[in-house]
């Protein structure tokens, strides 16, 4: 699956989604594009799932026509997430078109 992570998705999560083809926002040079223009960006360029911390995204965006997954861990913190990476892994897995998901990520 082509998973592209969002600016504040961290990098090092990467390597424990091996399965599939990951690229970043910033490594593309779509750094600088606001949340719509990612999401077209995204869909145009066949990626399949987005990952993102930005919990403000279905409030701000009209998901409802996406054909991109989108999966929201509620948390930057690398430590934290690598609390959760089973759950992120079997998320980002099963995520289908149009879907949204958000992973808790505890203290």
């Amino acid at each position: 699956m082509r998973v592209l992570f969002d600016q504040g998705t961290p990098l090092p999560l990467r390597t424990h989604l091996s399965d599939h083809q990951i690229s970043s926002a910033y490594e593309l040079g779509w750094g600088s594009l606001q949340n719509g223009e990612l999401l077209q960006q995204a869909e145009a360029q066949g990626f399949e799932v987005l990952v993102t911390t930005d919990q403000n995204l279905k409030y701000q965006q009209n998901l409802a026509n996406r054909t991109i997954a989108i999966v929201v861990l509620r948390a930057t913190s690398w430590p934290r997430i690598q609390k959760v990476l089973h759950t992120i892994i079997a998320v980002v897995t099963s995520a289908k078109p149009n879907s949204y998901a958000e992973v808790e990520i505890p203290f």
